[in-house]
């Protein structure tokens, strides 16, 4: 499934769908894992504003989100996050090699964030 078509009513359907996490037991578990998301979101967001980029803190949340929900970690995030933050997620997908080159979507003429990049490849 494409993120453009995820929607409030089949989200929560869609990520436990592909939730894959042995260690977990409990609904909990699966909200926690899912609020990674939102984490990232809000590390983005002050990245926006103030410039500050927690590479290593959002580098971990997306290989724990791969980790559990695989590819459809890309529609999840892409749905969650607003699109004045999508080049730098994009940025980020790209030096992970996580960004599928099939089905070609909107996501693909994303231009990429420079600075975040940058800041990447001193990794």
């Amino acid at each position: 499934m494409r993120f453009d078509e995820l929607n409030e009513s089949n989200y929560l359907l869609f990520a436990i769908k592909f939730y894959n996490n042995p260690q977990a037991v409990t609904r909990d578990d699966f909200e926690a894992d899912l609020k990674r998301i939102r984490y990232i979101k809000r590390l983005l967001k002050r990245y926006k504003n103030t410039g500050e980029l927690k590479v290593h803190l959002i580098l971990n949340h997306l290989i724990i989100l791969f980790n559990v929900f695989d590819d459809a970690t890309v529609p999840l995030l892409f749905y969650h996050l607003e699109e004045d933050l999508w080049s730098s997620i994009k940025s980020f997908l790209v030096f992970l090699n996580r960004l599928p080159e099939y089905p070609k979507t909107k996501i693909n003429d994303i231009q990429l964030d420079d600075n975040c990049l940058k800041q990447l490849q001193s990794v």
